[in-house]
């Protein structure tokens, strides 16, 4: 497999060369054409010449001049006079004489018929010196080509190493990068392709360093929480093994069974994201979901009817979770929950009464493990966020000492709408 410097500097090669040899071609090409036409515009203009002293009566005063031969013919074709036999031209070439002379072109000679009224008048010139000069300047050519080339390889060469030197030192800096190294790579290429790609592959190995962060802070928090109800259990499962009747105990480690049930099955919602995936839809009634979420937790409801489509199962559970979440900050009298249609959304809101949500908590509320000061396990709002998302719709929050209200829009059915 070539390295990328070595398939830049064949490339360029190959344009050189292509270069040098159009260039060759066009030069020899353009200079044949060039004499030729001059020859040819000799030609006419000695035979119009010509011509015209012959009509004059003057054709005794004619000497072949120039590397110019003069020949006549008759009519017929017949040879009248020859000034130089081997360019005698064939009876059929004269036929094409007239008063404008025709430039005809022979094996090593050009000829200029024109008809005067003694006879066919021919003017030839040898093409050699054409030969000779085309033949000079391919040699000129030649050697120019010789030194140009190898001269042309080896600035193709050091220029295909100076541009692919950063890229070289990139790669070397991108396959020292591994799981446990994942700092940015250095470099300093322009904002091209190149530079772009770069800094594209210095964004992903930033994303992939904070999902590692985030998967350790989560493993930590996630033991961290098991690791307290499991204590608790362990706990009150000792107070059994001395006291089968202790009731207290029993309902005490019953809840904590149960609160660790939950924190799993969160758990494992969300890092499987069913939450996204299996959703049953159905058209819904947000109005219902949300009256039945009030009456479990018994908190005051205004809802009206706003038909979505979605899991009714998914979308109880965000509103528990946001009601339960209220609660726990203000109490059943401090919470009230709202449903109305808002042009083409249905919005749900949660109010409470409680203390509100630190400043510095609220850009990272909806993360896991995000907890406020009234407790919980930190996963209710990144699973109701989830849900909502999984809806097409968005959450928002809006707090203040004394008023916190979580907003959920959902789009409503097109019949709502």
């Amino acid at each position: 497999m070539l390295s990328f410097r070595a398939r830049l500097f064949l490339a360029f090669a190959l344009l050189w060369l292509l270069f040098l040899g159009g260039a060759w071609y066009l030069a020899g090409r353009s200079v044949d054409q060039a004499l030729k036409r001059r020859l040819e515009a000799t030609l006419a203009q000695d035979a119009l010449r010509a011509a015209e002293a012959y009509r004059k009566g003057q054709a005794g005063a004619l000497l072949t001049t120039g590397g110019v031969y003069l020949h006549l013919y008759a009519q017929d074709g017949t040879p009248l006079a020859l000034t130089r036999p081997d360019h005698r031209l064939p009876p059929e070439r004269l036929r094409r004489a007239g008063p404008t002379p025709e430039i005809l072109w022979e094996e090593g000679f050009a000829a200029a018929l024109v008809a005067t009224p003694l006879g066919l008048l021919v003017l030839t010139a040898e093409t050699s010196p054409i030969e000779a000069a085309l033949e000079a300047l391919r040699e000129a050519l030649l050697r120019a080509f010789l030194l140009l080339f190898p001269l042309g390889l080896a600035l193709v060469y050091l220029t295909a190493r100076l541009a692919t030197r950063p890229l070289e030192a990139v790669a070397r800096e991108i396959t020292r990068r591994s799981p446990d190294r994942l700092d940015p790579v250095p470099h300093r290429l322009p904002k091209d392709e190149f530079g772009r790609m770069v800094e594209a592959v210095n964004a992903l190995l930033q994303a992939l360093k904070e999902a590692k962060e985030r998967e350790r802070a989560f493993l930590a928090e996630a033991s961290h929480e098991l690791r307290t109800p499991l204590t608790v259990l362990l706990g009150h499962l000792d107070r059994l093994g001395r006291n089968p009747m202790d009731l207290e105990a029993l309902r005490t480690a019953r809840a904590t069974a149960e609160r660790m049930r939950r924190l799993v099955e969160d758990l494992l919602a969300l890092a499987r994201g069913e939450v996204e995936r299996n959703l049953n839809l159905h058209i819904v009634d947000l109005g219902e979901v949300a009256r039945e979420a009030a009456l479990e937790y018994g908190v005051a409801a205004e809802a009206e009817s706003a038909e979505v489509l979605g899991d009714p199962d998914r979308l109880l559970q965000l509103l528990r979770n946001l009601v339960a979440n209220a609660v726990r900050a203000a109490g059943k009298e401090g919470v009230r929950v709202r449903v109305r249609r808002e042009a083409d959304h249905a919005l749900l809101e949660v109010e409470d009464s409680g203390p509100g949500i630190p400043e510095d908590l609220l850009p990272r509320l909806f993360q896991r493990f995000a907890r406020g000061p009234g407790g919980g396990t930190g996963l209710g709002l990144a699973i109701a966020h989830a849900i909502a998302k999984a809806h097409g719709g968005e959450i928002a929050v809006e707090s203040h000492p004394g008023r916190t209200v979580f907003r959920v829009r959902l789009p409503l059915l097109e019949e709502e709408a």
